[in-house]
């Protein structure tokens, strides 16, 4: 048997009773924060013209609810405007060993077909976890190193397959037709890094494409669509023709044995996961020593090999974002605001602050080096070390092992309930945001989840 078949096999067997508390629980954990995110996200211009587009193909108003707006869509088109939405402002969660973001991709699908099917919650937390599972095991066996030299972001190739196999099991597709779905969704896995040129908003894309792509495969397969049954490991297939440096073996590693959603990561910062450990360390020694911006004479940061083209390189245009999207993939920036304001969050990372002279004038400051010490972990430590330099000759330096967010340093569910009402105040009451609270952490009891939705619409 395959390796598309084993991991076929093993969606169609998975049942609720199988999942340990901890999984159900990180589950809520986990949709909380896609909620707040795609509600926050929902203000941004990438956004709104999904929106519009939505409207143009939607004359009924009728469907899926679209996060934190008064709007309904297609249900296709839901998955792919909460996808857009939620990782338009970086601050959705993310597998560290995979390098992708999985959220983004699987809550928009299995949120969309829950209220098209009128599924439990007990059916959206299995389909949950199955979508993560496949996804940041396709992530692993990719390499996300090997994935990017060849241009693609894993959240968007990996994600059609998560959305394919969230959406087959709420469908309650067979084994075949599970089968095939994957097969089809081989065949839409897509994303260009080359947003890192222009500060482009296709990286916002990318999740929202792979939820909605996962969808239509699903359902093609519904409908008795064929795809291969080898899309994963054939010649042709998803790990030969993404990756240069692909391990297939890593795909079914200790598959069953464990659960991927409870190594997923959540940020407390609105940037690059790749700037969130130097972040940590630069805040620690700020704060620690009570360090005032104009003390400081310099800032060395230690980063990871895998993100320096990223967030560090070239080095000259990171020192000079135009857009939000550059500051969000640069660490000068996302090192310089630390400093300035003892924050990292959506406040910072905006144009007034992109525009700045102190920031601009500070971000000078910052000297970013790959550091080989750090390679030895990653990736399933992603660690960063930062050094700040005195004008008066104090050295302060630090090592960040795991972020806050990471599950070995958790934010806890009052951290993470905090987070959530903080991105969604503007849209939500106070009574609308602990209705939610109070719905996901019992998600498990919900018997009709289109009863849920409309909570997730803007009510001011």
């Amino acid at each position: 048997m395959g390796i598309t078949q084993e991991l076929t096999t093993y969606c169609h067997e998975l049942k609720f009773r199988q999942l340990p508390e901890e999984v159900v629980d990180r589950v809520k954990y986990l949709f909380l924060d896609f909620i707040g995110v795609a509600c926050r996200g929902s203000q941004e211009d990438s956004s709104k013209s999904i929106y519009r587009f939505i409207r143009e193909m939607n004359g009924r108003k009728c469907g899926g609810a679209v996060i934190g707006t008064r709007e309904r869509a297609p249900f296709i088109y839901a998955a792919l405007a909460n996808g857009v939405s939620s990782h338009a402002i970086e601050m959705d969660d993310v597998n560290n060993e995979a390098s992708l973001h999985p959220g983004v991709v699987v809550f928009p699908s299995a949120l969309a077909m829950s209220e098209w099917m009128g599924a439990t919650g007990k059916q959206l937390i299995e389909a949950v976890v199955l979508g993560y599972e496949v996804m940041v095991r396709l992530g692993k066996g990719l390499g996300a190193q090997n994935s990017y030299q060849r241009g693609f972001h894993p959240t968007g190739t990996c994600g059609s397959f998560g959305s394919s196999a969230t959406a087959s099991k709420l469908l309650g597709l067979g084994k075949k037709g599970m089968l095939n779905a994957l097969g089809i969704a081989g065949s839409q896995a897509a994303g260009s890094m080359e947003y890192l040129a222009q500060g482009a908003w296709t990286k916002r894309f990318h999740p929202g494409w792979a939820a909605l792509s996962g969808m239509v495969a699903a359902l093609l397969a519904q409908k008795g669509f064929r795809g291969p049954s080898s899309i994963i490991e054939g010649r042709d297939g998803f790990l030969h023709a993404y990756s240069n440096g692909a391990d297939s073996s890593r795909v079914l590693e200790g598959l069953g044995s464990g659960f991927e959603i409870l190594r997923t990561s959540v940020k407390p910062y609105g940037c690059c996961r790749y700037m969130q450990p130097p972040i940590d360390a630069i805040l620690k020694m700020v704060k620690d020593n009570d360090l005032q911006p104009e003390e400081v004479e310099k800032i060395k940061v230690g980063i990871l090999r895998a993100g320096a083209h990223l967030i560090a390189e070239p080095l000259e245009e990171k020192y000079r974002p135009q857009s939000i999207v550059d500051a969000q993939f640069s660490m000068p920036f996302g090192a310089a605001v630390a400093v300035l304001y003892r924050r990292a969050g959506l406040r910072e990372f905006c144009l007034s602050k992109i525009r700045s002279e102190e920031v601009k004038q500070m971000m000078r400051r910052v000297e970013c080096e790959v550091d080989p010490d750090l390679e030895k972990t990653f990736p399933k430590q992603w660690g960063a070390t930062a050094e700040i330099l005195t004008k008066d000759g104090k050295n302060y330096s630090t090592k960040v092992e795991f972020c806050r967010g990471d599950p070995e340093n958790p934010l806890s569910w009052e951290e993470m309930i905090e987070k959530f009402r903080d991105l969604s105040g503007h849209f939500l009451t106070k009574e609308r945001q602990s209705k939610i609270v109070n719905e996901v952490r019992r998600l498990e009891e919900i018997k009709d989840l289109r009863k849920l939705s409309p909570t997730l619409l803007k009510n001011r």
